[in-house]
């Protein structure tokens, strides 16, 4: 059983799709992860010698991921919602961030729709 930054691999993936299960960690990162190891990227997690765990952990180790990374990010945003950017604002209010139309999608981030009463829905 690999587990890496207390994350639990998936044992029948091969190795560079396991390793994208850890958080801040992508396929061409695992890939350099695997290079640098010296481990096959596409042996499956389950046949990995304890030497190649080791390998790609110290490996691992290297990089920003897991809760250092999570905690970077809200340290991130909560010093934009601080300084009042516009990006900052837009958390606040839990409106999309990055410049999408909030018109008629943007769900995600405002939640379900509100019923406002005696409106007449206006069809295009």
């Amino acid at each position: 059983m690999a587990r890496i930054k207390n994350i639990e691999l998936p044992r029948e993936k091969r190795t560079v799709i396991g390793l994208t299960y850890i958080y801040g960690i992508g396929k061409s990162l695992a890939e350099t992860i695997c290079k640098n190891a010296k481990v096959n990227p596409d042996k499956k997690i389950k046949d990995l010698t304890a030497n190649e765990e080791n390998a790609l952990r110290t490996e691992v180790d290297n990089h920003l991921t897991e809760g250092d990374l999570r905690r970077e990010v809200q340290m991130s945003i909560k010093n934009k919602m601080e300084i009042n950017s516009y990006e900052g604002t837009r958390h606040k209010k839990g409106l999309p961030v990055r410049g999408q139309s909030t018109r008629s999608n943007a769900r995600t981030r405002k939640g379900r729709g509100k019923v406002v009463a005696n409106k007449k829905v206006v069809s295009k």
